[in-house]
C-alpha cells in the first residue's frame, strides 16, 4: 500500500490544518514506538506511521468506508468479490465435479505392485531396461521396495505396453 497517497487524501477528510499540526509535533519529539513481533524481535514504527494509524482509528464507519473507496480509486485496487460460507462453495464444487467426469484422460501412471518371486530376476533386468538411467542395483532396490510407480504421465497406449511388458516379467501393474 502507498502510504504517501493516504498521507495526502487523509486531510481531506479531517482537515489539513490538524494532521498538519500533529505530524510536525510528533516529529520533532522523534519518539519512536517499539512492538514486538511474533519471533520476538521488536519492529520499529516511524511516527507518521503512529499518527496516520491515529487519524484513521478516529474516523467513523462511514468516514472509513469512503476512505476505503479513495484507495481503491487512487490505488486502483479491483473490488474483490464475496464470497458466502457454503453458498457459492458448493455449486462450484458439484461444477468441479460434472468436468472431471466428462474430461478424458490423456495422462496415466503406471505402478508395480506386486511380482512373483520366482521370476525376480527377469524382472529386474526388464525394469533396468523400462527405467532411464536405472542400474541393475537400483533396479533391485526398486522392486523390492513395492508400491513403485514405473512410470507418470504416459499417454494409454505407452500404459499397456508397460503393463505388458512387466506382466510378461513376472510383475503385477496398476494404470492409473
Amino acid at each position: 500500500m502507498n502510504f504517501v497517497r493516504l498521507c495526502r487524501c487523509l486531510p481531506r477528510l479531517n482537515g489539513a490544518g490538524k494532521l498538519a499540526k500533529m505530524s510536525t509535533a510528533v516529529e520533532q519529539q522523534r519518539v519512536e514506538i517499539t512492538m514486538p513481533t511474533s519471533d520476538g524481535a521488536t519492529k520499529n514504527y516511524s511516527p507518521k506511521i503512529h499518527t496516520i494509524v491515529d487519524e484513521i482509528s478516529k474516523l467513523t464507519l462511514l468516514q472509513v468506508s469512503e476512505l476505503n473507496e479513495l484507495l481503491k480509486i487512487r490505488l486502483k485496487i479491483p473490488d474483490a468479490p464475496l464470497v458466502g460460507y457454503g453458498v457459492a462453495a458448493a455449486p462450484t464444487q458439484s461444477g468441479q465435479k460434472e468436468k472431471e467426469e466428462k474430461v478424458v484422460k490423456s495422462n496415466y501412471t503406471v505402478k508395480l505392485v506386486k511380482f512373483d518371486t520366482s521370476k525376480k530376476v527377469q524382472l529386474i533386468k526388464e525394469m533396468k531396461n523400462l527405467v532411464e538411467g536405472m542400474n541393475l542395483v537400483q533396479a533391485k532396490k526398486f522392486i523390492e521396495n513395492l508400491p513403485q510407480i514405473v512410470r507418470a504421465d504416459v499417454s494409454e497406449k505407452e500404459s499397456k505396453e508397460l503393463a505388458e511388458a512387466i506382466k510378461n516379467a513376472g510383475g503385477e501393474c496398476e494404470i492409473e
